[in-house]
């Protein structure tokens, strides 16, 4: 079972880029949902997309309220993305160097033999 602790270290592990960090987390065929924006199947999948991603922006989770259960993990949180470099064709939203949004976001994380299976995310707040 993960612990809130273990979770709060995924998100250490998110912020500061540490891919090996935060991919040990995933069940390698997991499903990471963007709500109705994107869904990515699998965890050299996601780990592919975040790389693109934090090549162009900086993301910072900011956790906001936690509640962890033996089978799932709920996440209310801000996230700041601070573009530092251009990226006109990205698909959730193009973006620029300078840009800054900060939205809030409820996550849901399912839980099987200490990874994620399941990660269905939704923005709360723009």
């Amino acid at each position: 079972m993960l612990t809130e602790a273990d979770f709060r270290a995924y998100i250490a592990a998110f912020n500061a880029n540490d891919f090996d960090g935060f991919t040990r987390f995933y069940a390698d065929d997991v499903v990471f949902e963007l709500g109705d924006m994107k869904q990515i199947v699998g965890r050299a999948n996601i780990l592919a997309f975040y790389r693109q991603v934090k090549a162009h922006i900086a993301e910072v989770v900011t956790p906001l309220d936690v509640v962890v259960t033996p089978t799932r993990i709920a996440m209310h949180c801000r996230t700041t993305f601070e573009t530092f470099k251009d990226w006109p064709d990205f698909d959730i939203w193009p973006t620029r160097a300078g840009d800054r949004r900060v939205v809030e976001t409820i996550a849901l994380y399912e839980v099987e033999g200490g990874r994620f299976t399941h990660i269905r995310a939704a923005r709360f707040k723009p």
